[in-house]
């Protein structure tokens, strides 16, 4: 009888009994929770901020909704899950794998990328050609897609054990196969691609499932409001190309770097750089330039050689031509690495002061580069290009598919300075920016102390 006269003084005084669904939570309280891995694959501190697939796709979604994007980061995967599975957060953008077991815990997004499960080894490791033939340990982070696979796949291969890892990630248990610490790993797709730079004798054995899809996690139940407002906004961003351009920055300049070039980068940090590195420093700081991104410039021109020559006369650590040197003030030889290094750093700022002050980083430092190898007038004429054809000119993910029109007739003949090999500044400035990225986690390592994997000494249940 209580319950009915509250009942009846609530509809009295006009109060909405309807309940809250979770996206006008969302929108009332303006904030967007969302639960990620800090990982190359889906968010991490860039040198220019916040950066990572998930970090962007996430960003936009709050952006979508006109609220801020609150990001947290679980100790692990299966935090996570827990998690969005209990309605601690929002959702989860943490390149989860949809499979039938988390489908029967979890409401799924639609996919946004495609991705493989892939067995890795070390080279030297005699190469696998399936399951039955792993010789020594292998380690799978806790609670994820691939224990699930090879759970499944244990009907065929009986004898297969493993070791499910709860306080690691992918990216460190492919570092301890490359330290044959342990001899194999499973790891997504795309995870692999990335760290094969930092890890280049890291190998792919075969894939262990078909093609999977990422996708968003959401906490369970019928309340799909937050869900199918997700899934609007991936079907603008894949309508619109802004998906593919966010995969393409993160993933199309790793996919084509030189596993094999790579090794001989590793060497040449160790042998070549130290004999140079305080100059680079140095300029880095009359110039306010990232050192190692000046020294991925130099490796990316003379594999640091202050002797190199090119063909087209340019020469020295740099590759600079006489008249460059002289405009930045630089009277010595191009043969002197110091003044060399001075030089290109001197040039390539210059490059990004005459860029227009509206382009933001990353791409300033991209379209400087691209400028410094293929001349900023030709720059300037791809960016024409880019906008004449609807796209973004101040965006480097844009302005990198129309540089190679320049060497097309049809294209340089309307543009102000002409024909180039437009093709070359694209691969120029991927092949730099993995150098960047490799130096970048190099120097990191220096100052991170390395553990020893917690799990080692862990067996596998039978699974």
């Amino acid at each position: 009888m209580k319950f009915l006269l509250a009942l009846v003084c609530l509809l009295a005084a006009g109060c909405d009994l309807t309940p809250t669904t979770q996206l006008q939570r969302v929108e009332d309280e303006g904030v967007l929770r969302v639960l990620t891995r800090n990982s190359a694959t889906t968010y991490y501190e860039g040198p220019y901020g916040p950066a990572g697939v998930e970090y962007e796709l996430a960003a936009g979604f709050a952006r979508y909704l006109g609220v801020k994007l609150d990001l947290r980061m679980p100790d692990s995967l299966s935090q996570i899950l827990h998690d969005t599975r209990t309605g601690r957060a929002d959702m989860a953008a943490a390149g989860l794998t949809v499979t039938d077991d988390r489908r029967q815990r979890l409401n799924f997004s639609t996919g946004y990328q495609q991705i493989t499960s892939q067995l890795v080894y070390r080279n030297g490791t005699p190469a696998p050609r399936d399951l039955g033939e792993l010789r020594g340990s292998l380690e799978v982070v806790a609670h994820s897609s691939h224990a699930e696979h090879l759970r499944a796949l244990k009907e065929q291969y009986p004898d297969l054990s493993f070791v499910e890892n709860s306080e690691l990630e992918s990216e460190q248990l492919l570092s301890l196969v490359w330290e044959q610490v342990i001899d194999y790993t499973v790891a997504d797709s795309n995870e692999v691609a990335v760290s094969r730079r930092f890890y280049p004798e890291l190998r792919v054995a075969f894939d262990i499932s078909a093609s999977e899809s990422l996708a968003w996690a959401f906490p369970p139940g019928d309340d799909h409001s937050l869900l199918d407002k997700a899934n609007d906004y991936l079907q603008a961003i894949r309508d619109s190309g802004q998906l593919q351009r966010i995969l393409d920055k993160y993933y199309v300049y790793v996919s084509d770097f030189d596993y094999v070039g790579t090794r001989r980068y590793m060497h040449h940090i160790e042998r070549r750089l130290p004999k140079y590195r305080r100059w680079f420093e140095q300029a880095g700081k009359e110039t306010g330039i990232d050192w190692r991104l000046l020294a991925a410039i130099g490796y990316q021109e003379s594999h640091w050689n202050p002797k190199a020559v090119s063909p087209t006369g340019v020469r020295g650590l740099m590759m600079l031509t006489q008249d460059a040197m002289k405009q930045m003030g630089i009277d010595k030889s191009r043969h002197d690495a110091q003044a060399s290094i001075k030089g290109g750093a001197r040039y390539i700022a210059r490059m990004k002061r005459r860029l227009p002050k509206r382009i933001k980083e990353p791409s300033r430092s991209w379209m400087a580069l691209a400028a410094y190898n293929i001349g900023f007038g030709h720059l300037e004429d791809a960016r024409v290009l880019t906008q004449a054809a609807g796209a973004d000119p101040d965006r480097w993910i844009d302005v990198k598919k129309y540089l190679p029109r320049l060497s097309q007739k049809k294209w340089y003949k309307n543009t102000r300075h002409g024909y180039a090999r437009g093709q070359e500044p694209v691969r120029y400035v991927e092949n730099v920016r993995s150098y960047y990225d490799i130096l970048v986690w190099v120097t990191e390592r220096e100052q991170t102390p390395r553990a020893p994997s917690p799990a080692l000494s862990i067996q596998s249940p039978a699974l």
